[in-house]
């Protein structure tokens, strides 16, 4: 895990890895700020989509116990919006490092689409 201070806070950048151990654990809500069309046709299996366009910081659940993760499809979208929670006065905030495209490169588990049916189909590759 990566730190950099932002506005006096620290904004971690977490790998494929420590997001999937984290999010198995219970200890995180992971957060995708892709667009609908990008989280329907394939996504990471128990995020929640908050398109970065219509992003709003006062609609980020509670922080009493569980770290917010962000993650788009390569790290920009969820850094940018990470930074805006954290100008929001939230203070455990983290990105997933390269988004989505490291997550499947680190041949994690997601939620894919079939495409002869349409479908969503467990991927694990």
């Amino acid at each position: 895990m990566k730190s950099d201070m932002h506005d006096g806070v620290a904004l971690e950048t977490w790998t494929a890895d420590e997001v999937q151990t984290a999010l198995s654990k219970g200890e995180i809500v992971l957060i995708d700020v892709r667009t609908p069309q990008e989280y329907m046709f394939e996504h990471i299996e128990g995020a929640l989509l908050m398109p970065m366009a219509f992003f709003d910081a006062t609609k980020l659940p509670g922080q009493s116990d569980k770290r917010i993760v962000l993650h788009c499809g390569s790290g920009l979208r969820s850094e940018k919006m990470a930074k805006a929670a954290i100008a929001a006065g939230f203070d455990k905030i983290a990105h997933l490092d390269g988004g989505f495209g490291a997550w499947k490169a680190a041949k994690k588990p997601y939620i894919g689409t079939n495409m002869a049916t349409g479908a969503p189909q467990r991927v694990t590759p």
